[in-house]
């Protein structure tokens, strides 16, 4: 079994966000991968907002996402940006944390303005800490039930977000051969 760490920007107890990356975790078990869900809710408040580099928290999540084979980063769109918990919590880990490694980014918003969010902000953000980004996925608030087990309910968007989620897979099966080639 592989690891795959999904990382949940959304500081909101009851999210899309947390759906969407639920699901997609529901989706890696029945692919035979061990999943860890971090949510930024679960990092202790006083440590994030001091920046406290060696909290022993950070140091585990660090140790996480580190020995995954594959990430998984999402957050909902706050002013035209992912949410600022998940960059503070970004700002304290190494600056090499996904090296070498395939990173999914996510990112819902309320309107299709916001689309760029996604390549403008969260993107770069995951390419400096050394991820090897995915294309990525961006859905609207009004794409997503989060009363439902599959909460995508938009056909399309399914479908984009199973080729996606498969090729990431796809990446972190063949990790070896891509680190290799590095």
């Amino acid at each position: 079994m592989s690891e795959i760490v999904i990382l949940s920007g959304s500081p909101s107890e009851y999210s899309r966000s947390d759906q969407v990356l639920k699901y997609l975790g529901t989706l890696l078990k029945q692919e035979n991968f061990s999943v860890t869900h971090i949510s930024i809710k679960d990092v202790p408040h006083e440590d994030l907002f001091l920046g406290k580099y060696d909290s022993p928290v950070f140091k585990d999540i660090a140790t996480l996402i580190q020995g995954a084979k594959g990430v998984i980063v999402g957050s909902p769109v706050y002013k035209g940006a992912y949410s600022g918990v998940l960059k503070a919590l970004l700002d304290v880990l190494p600056q090499d944390v996904l090296q070498h490694t395939p990173v999914l980014p996510i990112m819902t918003g309320g309107s299709m303005s916001h689309l760029l969010a996604l390549e403008y902000t969260l993107k770069p953000v995951l390419a400096t800490l050394k991820g090897h980004n995915l294309k990525g996925l961006y859905l609207l608030d009004s794409q997503i039930d989060k009363q439902k087990e599959n909460p995508i309910i938009d056909e399309s968007i399914l479908e984009r977000t199973n080729k996606q989620l498969y090729y990431f897979i796809e990446l972190v099966n063949n990790q070896g051969a891509l680190v290799s080639t590095v």
